[in-house]
C-alpha cells in the first residue's frame, strides 16, 4: 500500500522568508564560530611553543586568504551576535508579526555587514 500523504514542507512548495534565511544562517554561523574559537585558541596556544610557530600563523594572517578568513569570521560573529539579540527580544514576546520579523531580519543582515566594516576600519586604524 502506497503512502499518499504529502511531504511537508517540501523545498518545491515552501516559500522562503527572511526569517527562514536568518534562522538557518544563525545555525550555520554558530557552527562556524565554534570552529573559529577553536582555531583562535590554537593560535594563542602556538605562542607557548615558541616564536617560530607563532610566525607561521602570523604569515597566514598576513596573506590575502588569511585576511579574507579573518573578515569572514568577524562577519560571522557580528551576524550571530545581532541575530541572538533579535531572538532575545522575540523570547521576551515582541516582534512576532510577519512584517516585524522581516524588518528585524533585514536589520540583522545589513547591520552585520556594517558592524564588520566598522571593526575592519577600527583594526586598520582608519577611524578613531
Amino acid at each position: 500500500m502506497e503512502n499518499k500523504n504529502p511531504l511537508s514542507p517540501h523545498i518545491q512548495i515552501y516559500k522562503w522568508h527572511i526569517s527562514s534565511l536568518v534562522s538557518i544562517a544563525t545555525r550555520i554561523t554558530g557552527i562556524i564560530n565554534i570552529l573559529s574559537i577553536t582555531l583562535i585558541c590554537m593560535w594563542f596556544a602556538s605562542l607557548l611553543f615558541g616564536e617560530s610557530n607563532y610566525e607561521i600563523t602570523n604569515l597566514f594572517l598576513q596573506s590575502f586568504f588569511g585576511k579574507f578568513i579573518a573578515v569572514g569570521i568577524t562577519w560571522s560573529f557580528s551576524f550571530q551576535m545581532l541575530s541572538e539579540i533579535r531572538h532575545l527580544i522575540m523570547d521576551l514576546g515582541y516582534g512576532f508579526e510577519i512584517k516585524t520579523t522581516n524588518i528585524t531580519g533585514i536589520i540583522v543582515i545589513i547591520f552585520s555587514f556594517i558592524l564588520t566594516i566598522l571593526i575592519y576600519l577600527l583594526g586598520r586604524q582608519i577611524i578613531l
